[in-house]
């Protein structure tokens, strides 16, 4: 109670009386260089004090206004996006990446069939796909009656392979390459070929000029397409790439049937992300197989560490040094692991806070490709002679 009183009386002396108040209140507005206070208080007339109490009013609301949105843009982390094209006389040169769509050789196993859906299910960990169930059963068969047989080691044996006698010509600027210059790698495609891999000395460029020149035979009288399967296409396939990135062809691969001559042109296209919250990067990621980020190289560690852990072993076509998983363990294990990273989203790409967000700096080559009929009669009698083949066959 005591404190209370004292409350109250120091209010009661602090406070001015209220005439005392209205009149300091009557000073200020008459002194202050507020312009529309000044003129709401001194004028006489009522529809001007109206007017220029809603003007006033409506500058303090524009204020109010103002303020908020500049709070609101400030902490929406606004980003400028710059253009810079650059001349240079010489450009490191992308790597290429190659493969026959044409994935076995028809001569290889008796049932070719069940050779392209083991393929599906290994391909799988890459690009998720939909096994039909008509040949589930067959397929069961085949894995109990075949548990050594290794998918790995039959696609290196008779898949696509690069040769004298399926790499006809190679040149780079003029210069001879051959088979060896190029890196084999596992891709969706099965045997893939890369050339200016990632452990050659960087191939740097003038930006006129040839480039890279190459003459393949996909020789389609020993590979299968498999039409019953969804494979009726003949030709190359082939990706454009950083030599320190993994080739990607899902959506990104480029196609040449045979007979024809495709023509590529390219740019090299740098982009540098901001790091959160300005961008969608993490400058901080590394990856363990990989020299430099990128979000493919992360998407394929995340399904490696999350099938490892769940099946002890570990798909050839992932990155990793784990024990390689068998067809039963593939059938088994991987492939339900597979459906399950896709369901649940246990391996998510693009904004900072998912498994493998935007990478900070990435290198890409648009490409611009124009196709013509390969060899005119001239041409077709040259290569004939050349190549000892039929000009039927070399068209």
């Amino acid at each position: 109670g005591i404190l209370e009183k004292i409350r109250l009386y120091l209010i009661k002396k602090l406070l001015p009386h209220l005439e005392d108040r209205r009149k300091y209140h009557q000073e200020f507005a008459s002194s202050t260089s507020f312009h529309g206070v000044h003129n709401i208080v001194q004028t006489q007339s009522k529809t001007r004090k109206v007017l220029w109490l809603l003007v006033v009013m409506g500058c303090f609301a524009i204020v109010i206004w103002q303020i908020c949105s500049r709070f609101i843009y400030y902490f929406s982390w606004p980003t400028t996006t710059t253009v810079v094209v650059q001349y240079v006389e010489n450009v490191k040169f992308p790597a290429v990446t190659f493969c026959n769509l044409n994935r076995f050789q028809a001569h290889a196993v008796s049932n070719l069939k069940i050779v392209f859906l083991i393929w599906n299910i290994v391909s799988g960990v890459l690009h998720k796909f939909a096994m039909e169930g008509k040949y589930a059963q067959e397929l069961n068969d085949f894995l109990l009656g075949n548990q050594n047989f290794s998918i790995k080691e039959f696609t290196r044996k008779n898949g696509f392979y690069l040769n004298s006698s399926t790499l006809l010509e190679c040149e780079f600027f003029g210069k001879p390459c051959y088979p060896q210059d190029f890196e084999h790698v596992f891709t969706e495609y099965g045997n893939c070929f890369t050339f200016n891999h990632n452990d050659l000395p960087a191939r740097r460029v003038s930006l006129s000029g040839r480039g890279l020149h190459l003459l393949f035979d996909v020789q389609q009288e020993q590979f299968t397409d498999g039409p019953a399967l969804g494979y009726t296409d003949a030709g190359i396939t082939f990706v454009i790439h950083s030599p320190e990135d993994l080739p990607r062809f899902d959506g990104l691969g480029l196609l040449t049937s045979v007979g024809m001559h495709a023509q590529v042109a390219i740019r090299q296209l740098k982009s540098i992300i901001q790091e959160y919250p300005w961008g969608e990067c993490k400058p901080d990621i590394k990856l363990q197989y990989h020299k430099i980020y990128s979000t493919n190289g992360c998407l394929q560690e995340c399904k490696a560490r999350y099938i490892q852990d769940r099946c002890g072993c570990l798909p050839f076509i992932l990155p990793g040094n784990g024990t390689e998983c068998d067809l039963l363990k593939f059938y088994n294990c991987v492939y339900p692991a597979i459906y399950d990273i896709e369901i649940k989203g246990l391996c998510t790409i693009g904004t900072h806070n998912s498994t493998c967000p935007a990478p900070c700096e990435e290198t890409d080559y648009p490409t611009t490709v124009t196709y013509s009929s390969f060899g005119g009669e001239k041409a077709i009698k040259y290569f004939s002679a050349k190549l000892k083949k039929s000009p039927d066959y070399i068209r």
